[in-house]
């Protein structure tokens, strides 16, 4: 377990979707949550990293994740085994300005349809976000967004969730540069003025007027 841990943590670290302590993992098994612990650094988790909770609140609470609330939710209102919380930093520049994340680059349309955001009074941790997390992660969503603060998807393990983690940060990415670029199409080239066609009539000479020539 450790190991899958470890393998993901150091990818989303690496990929920059985790700062040096921020985010967190988690696994169910049956009525236990493995998840790690608070300011973990998944980029290089070892042996008492992992804590193990139950579904319900109970012993270990504060060494836990403070996120453990989303997790526990996220858990008993889905199907989900697996959970990632990062902190991808295109995904949450976009969650400030938007209502909601549509990818427009074919993978992101193909791993997501979109990306809900999160907007909540109370501070993350918070039963509150547990809460709303929650109603916006029934399938067929996967991932959503904590305005200003970062990411939660899920998956039948930890890789399907970075799967979908890393994909949005991609569709974000591509968000963020056609904004920056003004959205605008590049201009069409200028076509070639025409050339003016020599006439075969002299300059200076008439045309003949022939309506003589049609009267009967």
């Amino acid at each position: 377990m450790l190991e899958e841990f470890k393998k993901i943590g150091r990818c989303l670290f690496q990929e920059g979707l985790v700062g040096s302590h921020g985010g967190n993992l988690s696994i169910r098994r049956g009525d236990r949550i493995f998840i790690t612990r608070r300011d973990a650094m998944l980029g290089e988790l070892k042996e008492g990293d992992i804590v193990e909770v139950g579904i319900e609140p109970g012993s270990n609470e504060e060494a836990a994740a403070e996120e453990i609330p989303s997790h526990r939710a996220i858990y008993r209102e889905t199907k989900a085994e697996a959970i990632i919380h990062a902190h991808p930093p295109n995904a949450i520049a976009v969650s400030i300005t938007d209502n909601k994340i549509i990818p427009q680059d074919s993978e992101g349309m193909r791993s997501f349809r979109s990306a809900a955001i999160v907007r909540a009074h109370q501070a993350v941790g918070s039963d509150e976000v547990a809460r709303l997390i929650t109603s916006f992660m029934q399938p067929p969503n996967v991932i959503a967004v904590v305005k200003a603060h970062g990411s939660f998807s899920t998956g039948k393990n930890l890789e399907e969730a970075y799967r979908y983690t890393s994909a949005l940060e991609d569709s974000c990415r591509v968000l963020v540069a056609i904004r920056a670029s003004g959205g605008q199409r590049p201009p069409a080239p200028r076509e070639k003025p025409r050339e003016m066609r020599r006439s075969a009539i002299p300059p200076g000479i008439g045309v003949m007027d022939r309506s003589r020539y049609n009267k009967r």
